[in-house]
C-alpha cells in the first residue's frame, strides 16, 4: 500500500500524450500508463502503485498474473500456439468438456471476445427457432432487456438504448424486442409464437451494477419454458466467480439454456469467450455454418482450463462473498453521506455519487491520485469489482480511499 520512489521526469505526460496522438478516441481512459503489475496491484511507468479495483471488467478476476495461469501459458507457448478449427490439437476436446462440466451442459463453441459469443447466441437462437421450434425463416424474434450492454459490434448496438453506443452506427438488424429490466410481468406479455430466445445479464454491469428484483430469474426461467423459448443468460462480466457463485444465475438455482461467457475465462492473459448450451440447441450448427479462425486456439484452451481449475475447488468463490461482505458493509455506510446509493452483490458493486460531491469521473481521478483505480460509468456512477485475489487489508485500504474523497 505504499509507493515506490518516483521517477525524476515522470514518462506519464509523455506516452499518455502518444496514445492520444495515434488512435482513435473510442475510450477516455485516466492518465496512468501501467508497466506492471501482480496480484491486485499495478505499478506505472513512474514507479506509482495502484489498488485495481476494475479488474479489466471482471477480465482479471483472478488478478495480475496468476502464478497458476502464467504456468498454463508458458508451457502451451514452448508447444503449440494456433492451429485454426480445420484440425484437432490436444487441449481443445478437455477444455470443452471440463467448461461443460463446471456449467452442467453437452456443448461448448469457443470463440474469443464476449461480443463475439453473444453474436455466436444470436445466431445459434435463430437457427434454433427455425431448425427446432419451426418458426418461418426470417421472422425470429430475441427479447433484450432495456439498459442492456452485449458489446460492441453493429448487431449489438442496434438494440442497445445508450445513444453513444447506437448514435451514428445504424441500419441496424431487425429482430429484438425490448421489455424492462427485472419486469417478469413485461416479459411474458411481449412474448409470442416468433420468440426464438430470451437474452438478458443476470446482472446489468455497464448500467451500473443494478441487481433485479429477487426471483425474477426464476420467473425468467419459468416464463422461458413454458413458452419454448430458450433462456439466455450473457454471464460475461458477472459469472466465474465475481458474485460470489460460480454463476450469477446460481444466486437464484436458476439453470439458462445458454450461458454466454468470456472475460475472466483467458484469465486475464488471452481473449477467451464461449456459448456453452446442451446438444439440442448447440447441435442445430453444421461445418461452414459458423467459425472463428482463433476460437479454441491450443493457447485459449490451455488457460482456460486452468480458470475452470481454479474455480473447480469453490474457494475462489467462497473469498468473494467473504469480502464481499466487507465490501458492502463500508460502501452501505456511506449512503446519505456522499454517496446516493450502492447496489453491489459479491465483489462488485455500483455505486452513485452525490452530485454534490462531483461526476463519476472525478471521484475516479481523485482515488487514482490516492492510488486506487476504478471506473466510472453514466456520469454520476463509479464501478468497484476488485480481483478475488485481493487481501482483506488492501480492499480496506481502498475502500477508506473511497471514503476519504466522498467525505472530503
Amino acid at each position: 500500500m505504499t509507493t515506490t520512489s518516483v521517477a525524476s521526469e515522470p514518462r506519464t505526460p509523455e506516452l499518455a500524450a502518444l496514445a492520444d496522438s495515434r488512435t482513435a478516441h473510442n475510450y477516455h481512459p485516466l492518465p496512468v500508463v501501467v508497466e506492471h503489475a501482480e496480484g491486485a496491484w499495478m505499478t506505472d511507468v513512474d514507479g506509482r502503485r495502484f489498488l485495481d479495483l476494475l479488474a479489466g471488467y471482471s477480465a482479471l478476476n483472478f488478478g495480475h498474473g496468476h502464478p497458476a495461469l502464467l504456468r498454463a501459458a508458458h508451457s502451451q507457448l514452448d508447444r503449440l500456439t494456433l492451429t485454426s478449427r480445420a484440425f484437432v490439437h490436444d487441449q481443445f476436446g478437455a477444455f470443452c468438456a471440463e467448461l461443460g462440466d463446471l456449467a452442467g451442459k453437452d456443448l461448448v463453441l469457443p470463440m474469443n471476445t464476449g461480443a463475439e459469443a453473444v453474436e455466436t447466441a444470436i445466431k445459434v437462437a435463430r437457427k434454433w427457432g427455425y431448425q427446432v421450434k419451426g418458426v418461418a425463416d426470417g421472422q425470429a424474434k430475441i427479447i433484450v432487456a432495456h439498459g442492456n450492454f452485449h458489446g460492441r459490434t453493429t448487431t449489438v448496438v442496434g438494440f442497445s438504448d445508450d445513444p453513444d453506443a447506437k448514435n451514428g452506427f445504424g441500419p441496424f438488424a431487425p429482430g429484438f424486442v425490448h421489455v424492462p429490466y427485472g419486469d417478469a410481468d413485461a416479459l411474458r406479455e411481449a412474448i409470442d409464437g416468433d420468440t426464438v430466445a430470451v437474452m438478458i445479464e443476470p446482472i446489468q454491469g455497464e448500467a451500473g451494477v443494478l441487481i433485479p428484483p429477487d426471483g425474477y430469474l426464476r420467473a425468467v426461467r419459468d416464463i422461458c419454458s413454458e413458452n419454448d423459448v430458450l433462456f439466455m443468460a450473457d454471464e460475461i462480466q458477472a459469472g466465474l466467480g465475481r458474485t460470489g457463485k460460480t454463476f450469477a444465475c446460481d444466486h437464484e438455482d436458476v439453470v439458462p439454456d445458454v450461458y454466454i461467457l468470456g472475460k475472466a475465462l483467458g484469465g486475464g492473459i488471452v481473449p477467451v469467450s464461449a456459448v456453452v448450451a446442451d446438444r439440442d440447441v448447440l447441435g442445430v450448427l453444421r461445418p461452414g455454418q459458423h467459425g472463428s479462425t482463433f476460437g479454441g486456439n491450443p493457447l485459449a484452451c490451455a488457460v482456460g482450463r486452468e480458470v475452470v481449475s481454479l474455480l473447480s475447488t469453490g474457494e475462489l468463490q467462497a473469498k468473494a462473498l467473504e469480502l464481499g461482505d466487507l465490501m458492502r458493509e463500508r460502501l452501505d455506510a456511506l449512503v446519505g453521506h456522499g454517496v446516493h446509493a450502492v447496489r453491489s452483490r459479491g465483489l462488485w458493486a455500483g455505486v452513485d455519487i452525490d452530485p454534490a460531491v462531483g461526476t463519476g469521473r472525478a471521484v475516479c481521478e481523485a482515488l487514482m491520485d490516492r492510488g486506487v483505480l476504478a471506473k466510472d460509468t453514466h456520469g454520476s456512477t463509479i464501478r468497484l469489482a476488485p480481483p478475488l485475489v485481493v487481501s482483506a487489508e488492501d480492499l480496506s485500504w481502498g475502500l477508506d480511499q473511497l471514503v476519504d474523497v466522498v467525505q472530503a
